[in-house]
């Protein structure tokens, strides 16, 4: 397995980690209080809002991720474009304001940094990957 492919895989397994947690009472606060979609009380480790809707784009980009690991191509791919997703949704999410109307995944600040940092950790990884082993062999990588 290339190091593009492990990190997919890395990310696909924490991916749906957290969209597990999500929906579980206790390590989500306020669980009495989730919601399909929309502003909900939940918080994940007391911290990111979530909603039953945010839990399953987490399984989903999860299971992504491990489907991804499959091919070095696809893992960069989904690093790259999952990444270039989760900075956009921190662009939504600043944009929005936790308690608009338009805030259906739902996301508050904590959220934000994250989706921040994980996108941009994302594209990372896709490319550094992708670099480092160009730089370590003689022919291009696939």
């Amino acid at each position: 397995m290339r190091p593009v492919q492990t990190a997919s895989s890395v990310i696909g397994a924490a991916f749906l980690l957290v969209g597990v947690l999500g929906f579980v009472p206790g390590i989500t606060t306020h669980y009495d209080e989730l919601r399909f979609a929309g502003h909900s009380g939940a918080l994940l480790f007391g911290l990111f809002a979530v909603s039953v809707l945010h839990n399953l784009v987490h399984l989903l980009f999860g299971v992504l991720g491990l489907l991804a690991a499959k091919t070095p191509q696809f893992a960069r791919m989904f690093l790259v474009a999952g990444g270039g997703l989760y900075v956009l949704l921190w662009v939504y999410g600043s944009a929005i304001g936790e308690h608009g109307d338009s805030n259906v995944l739902p996301v508050n600040t904590a959220d934000n940094w994250l989706h921040l940092g994980l996108g941009a950790g994302m594209i990372l990884l896709g490319v550094i990957t992708t670099a480092v082993e160009r730089a370590r062999s003689d022919s291009p990588v696939n």
